[in-house]
């Protein structure tokens, strides 16, 4: 079974959400999306800037095995992108908790109903 931090909240795409200061959100994969990914080689990630609604795909995870796309899970601007994991993807399959890929501030009022508690992602994924 996948490691799941009761700290986050998660999408059904295999994305996790960790709420920070001031409205922002950073985004990665689940541990369980990097398993399944394999060695992960490379990562294309969005420009800061970038306005993003909920489902959109704002980047790509190229492992030995696939091409995934990453998807948003919050409706807002990225403020910041990781840029150590274009140097270093690997870092994702070593600590996928704490490698983000971006940051968003997320749209004032947006809703994330959409996501997952740990509880509700460890159904899903055990359910896979």
């Amino acid at each position: 079974m996948s490691y799941v931090p009761a700290d986050l909240r998660y999408t059904q795409d295999h994305e996790w959400v960790r709420t920070e200061a001031n409205g922002v959100a950073a985004v990665g994969i689940t541990d369980h999306a990097q398993k399944n990914l394999g060695d992960i080689v490379f990562v294309e990630l969005p420009e800061v800037g970038r306005k993003l609604a909920v489902g959109d795909a704002f980047g790509t995870v190229e492992s030995v095995k696939a091409v995934s796309e990453i998807f948003s899970p919050l409706e807002g601007e990225v403020v910041e992108v990781n840029q150590d994991i274009s140097s270093e993807p690997e870092e994702i399959n070593s600590e996928p908790y704490e490698t983000w890929f971006v940051k968003i501030k997320v749209k004032a009022g947006a809703s994330s109903n959409g996501l997952l508690d740990a509880k509700a992602y460890e159904k899903l994924i055990a359910g896979e």
